[in-house]
């Protein structure tokens, strides 16, 4: 029997039918009624056309429609093309007639956007949310629809999700995950941390980062309910926390790092709180210590959408001693350090390309196969990252082999920058690197060469990004300089330009 992930709500609902799901702002399904309404919006895409391949997109902030259009797709077969909503309309575009999207599912404040949109994308129906229940779009959609279960089409190594990732070409890749890979992702989960029936989820970091979508199958597969927060604030985390009795959520360091910051916090009963799971770059080892001196664990997660989320984690009951490292692969997953060079296994403690293998890793980048073929070596996954293994097998990531920004746990690609810099017709030459910084851990930083005459000021350059590019991927500084170092082959000397801004 084929696994299919919107089967796998359904059986969660026959299972455990009053089980509190999904709750929000103004809403509170248990798995009875969100199935209901999942099965309804299948029935509405059905009858919108939409079969077996096609491609939903969803452009939202964390809340029970997602889930609703993501479960319903998966049903009938269809692919769900989670949207970035922090992108700008030239980036949503160029995705968008990528996947060749059909349905669109947008939230109510990005109304403008979708607007903008519509006259050069392919998508030929749109509905809109706004607050569970009211009189919107996508109620009226459901309204009278039938909610039993629709035939469950698709569904093993066909595609259920499609994340885009930008590309070091500037352009953005597909990310191709299946149902399989969703379902192993989810079990490596619940099989790896604390993870459990009946637990209570917030969450809170953003469905189109993988970090953020992979819980959600997890929440499934073991019955969990999941409390959704559409925006992070630290302050209103807590109170959700204390109200709700969450028992775990997954969250990025700069949202730990806020919510260290709320005062009162020791006075706060947190006894329902059992950790927090933490990624999207390296957790300061202060930070760690500093919640266990609350009382509260921190699971560290490396992952990449690529692997349909974790691949691995450091929990503290491997010691602190070891909470530099990324700790070990998440259960049913393997890891390998390879010599790029050589393609041979690395010895303890010496570097090279981090690769994994498992059930997890995806299908292939959406209509790339060169690109595929470039990091689907022998069935693993090459991530791009330099890492090394000690001599107990913990994982530590020393460095990038890509040129990859992160900043406040947000990947930014400097080639995607520098195409945008570079078509200023008073730019010459253009590199971008990373700065280190105290609280976003880098920011990106562009190097520029002016054509002769040109007369160009920084924030003439800071808003050509800003209009096509999403606001945590614009440069934050800009040094102009009289020629960007190459070597002897012409490619850009990025350390040296690294050092410059270290």
């Amino acid at each position: 029997m084929k696994v299919n992930i919107g089967k796998m709500f359904a059986n969660r609902a026959f299972l455990t039918p009053d089980l509190e799901a999904c709750i929000g702002n103004g809403y509170r399904y248990d798995y009875k009624k969100m199935n209901q309404r999942i099965n309804r919006f299948a029935a509405c895409l059905s009858a919108s056309d939409i079969t077996r391949g096609d491609r939903i997109a969803i452009l939202a902030k964390n809340n029970e429609q997602v889930i609703t259009a993501l479960f319903a797709s998966a049903k009938i077969g269809a692919i769900t093309v989670v949207l970035n909503f922090r992108l700008q309309a030239p980036e949503l575009s160029y995705i968008l007639s990528d996947s060749q999207a059909k349905f669109m599912v947008y939230g109510a404040e990005f109304v403008g956007v979708v607007e903008s949109l519509k006259n050069e994308i392919p998508v030929q129906r749109f509905v809109s949310i706004g607050k569970a229940g009211a009189d919107t779009e996508f109620e009226s959609a459901i309204q009278g629809m039938d909610d039993s279960e629709p035939a469950i089409t698709g569904g093993g190594e066909e595609p259920a999700v499609l994340m885009y990732t930008s590309g070091t070409t500037g352009k953005p890749k597909g990310v191709t995950l299946t149902h399989n890979n969703l379902f192993w992702a989810a079990t490596g989960l619940v099989h790896t941390l604390d993870w459990a029936y009946k637990y209570r989820y917030l969450s809170v970091a953003p469905l189109f980062h993988i970090g953020g979508l992979a819980p959600i199958f997890a929440n499934v597969h073991v019955g969990c309910t999941m409390v959704f927060m559409p925006d992070f604030d630290p302050g209103k985390a807590w109170q959700i926390i204390l109200d709700e009795k969450i028992n775990f959520a997954m969250t990025v360091p700069v949202m730990l790092q806020y919510m260290q910051m709320i005062p009162g916090i020791d006075q706060m009963d947190l006894s329902c709180l059992r950790h927090f799971i933490c990624g999207g770059s390296a957790v300061p080892r202060a930070l760690i210590a500093s919640y266990r001196d609350m009382g509260i664990d921190i699971h560290q997660v490396y992952g990449a959408t690529e692997y349909s989320g974790a691949i691995s984690f450091w929990s503290p009951d491997m010691g602190f001693e070891k909470s530099t490292s990324m700790g070990k692969p998440v259960f049913h997953g393997d890891i390998k350090i390879i010599a790029p060079e050589t393609g041979r296994e690395t010895e303890p403690e010496e570097v090279g390309e981090i690769c994994i293998l498992g059930p997890q890793v995806f299908k292939g980048y959406w209509k790339n196969q060169a690109a595929s073929d470039e990091v689907l070596i022998n069935g693993y996954y090459r991530s791009g990252d330099l890492g090394k293994k000690d001599a107990d097998g913990f994982v530590y990531v020393v460095d990038r082999l890509k040129d990859m920004i992160i900043s406040g746990s947000e990947n930014i690609y400097p080639a995607e920058l520098e195409s945008v810099i570079a078509s200023h017709p008073g730019i010459a030459d253009v590199a971008v690197v990373g700065k280190p910084h105290e609280k976003w851990g880098e920011i990106p930083v562009a190097f520029v060469v002016k054509k002769p005459g040109a007369k160009i000021i920084e924030q003439d350059i800071i808003q050509l990004c800003r209009e096509n590019l999403a606001g945590f991927k614009c440069i934050k500084e800009l040094c102009f300089i009289d020629e960007i170092p190459r070597n002897t082959l012409g490619k850009i000397l990025k350390r040296s330009l690294r050092d410059q801004v270290a």
